[in-house]
Formats: structure tokens, sequence, C-alpha cells
């Protein structure tokens, strides 16, 4: 059966299709979650208010095959309201490139120390940047989706799209220049 069929059999109500569609993306939906969160737990609520969502909506889906596009915007606006709950910030996680991969360095720091820097810098940049810089830098450089799928998750024009992660990049650059003063 292929994932326009499930589509179909879910939005008339076959919970069956609905838990293989949703089993199928679990794991890149926690990861994305996760990316724009920084946070395990609160990723977690987020796919699962995403999913209910989306099995709710699920019937108004006017164009079956823009599913996967559809279902990321659900889960980015999860995640937006996430972090609009959030009462404090937390700190985040991003695996950065190994020792000696050719990383940027800073001056009269080395090795593990090095590394470890980066990623606390790395870290407080992104948790100043909103959650639409966000959801684009993850669907773009850690999911490697193209800016016309990002377009069509976002709901916006791709030129916007280019725009908006041209613009995310520079905060995170300007984030991090902050940080390394």
């Amino acid at each position: 059966m292929t994932e326009l069929d499930l589509v179909g059999r879910a939005r008339h109500g076959d919970l069956d299709a609905f838990t293989a569609l949703a089993g199928a993306r679990l794991e890149a939906m926690t990861r994305t979650a996760s990316a724009i969160l920084g946070d395990e737990t609160e990723a977690h609520d987020a796919v699962q208010e995403a999913l209910i969502s989306i099995w709710r909506e699920l019937p108004t889906l006017r164009e079956p095959e823009r599913f996967d596009a559809w279902a990321a915007r659900i889960l980015v606006n999860a995640c937006r309201h996430a972090l609009k709950r959030r009462v404090r910030v937390r700190v985040r996680e991003i695996a950065l490139l190994p020792e000696g991969a050719g990383g940027p360095s800073l001056p009269g720091v080395s090795g593990r120390a090095e590394s470890l820097g980066h990623e606390d810098a790395l870290n407080r940049a992104f948790e100043r940047l909103d959650a639409d810089q966000r959801a684009v830098l993850v669907m773009h450089h850690l999911e490697d989706r193209p800016l016309a799928e990002i377009a069509a998750i976002l709901g916006i024009p791709e030129g916007t799209a280019k725009s908006r992660l041209f613009t995310a990049r520079r905060a995170l650059q300007k984030a991090l220049e902050r940080e390394w003063r």
C-alpha cells in the first residue's frame, strides 16, 4: 500500500492507516522537534501534540499528496507553541564537527576545550533565535530539505523561504559573534 493510499484511508478514519503513517515519521518528527526545542521531553510533547492535531485535522486535508509538508507544518507550529509556553531557558545540544574536522578555531583554546567552547557558544546563540529562524535552519541544515519543500511546509513562496534562511543564518552568525566576545 502506498503512502497516498494510507493518507486516503486515514482521512476516512482508518486508525491503522494513520498509525502506519505516524510510525513512519515518528523518528524524523522527534529529531526535528528536538533540534528546534533543544529539550527531548518538550520535543516528545510537541510531537504528540502534532500527531493529535494531524489526526483531528486529517479529514480537512485538501491535497493528500502534500501530506508530508502539511504534517511538518503542524509539527513546526507545535514547536512554536512549546517555545511560547517555555518558562525558563534550557540548554540546547547541537552536535558539532568532530575535533580536527575543519571547524572554526578560537585563539588560545585547543582540543576538547575548544570544542566544548564552540558547542556552548552555539547552544546559547541558537537559543537567541526565534522559532521561525530555528525551524528554517533545522529543516535546511539538519534535515537537508530543499528550499521548495521548506516553502511548502511553511506555506510561503520559495523566495520568502530563501530570504528567511538567509536572515536566520545572519541572526545565528551575529548571535555567535556576541557569544565569542
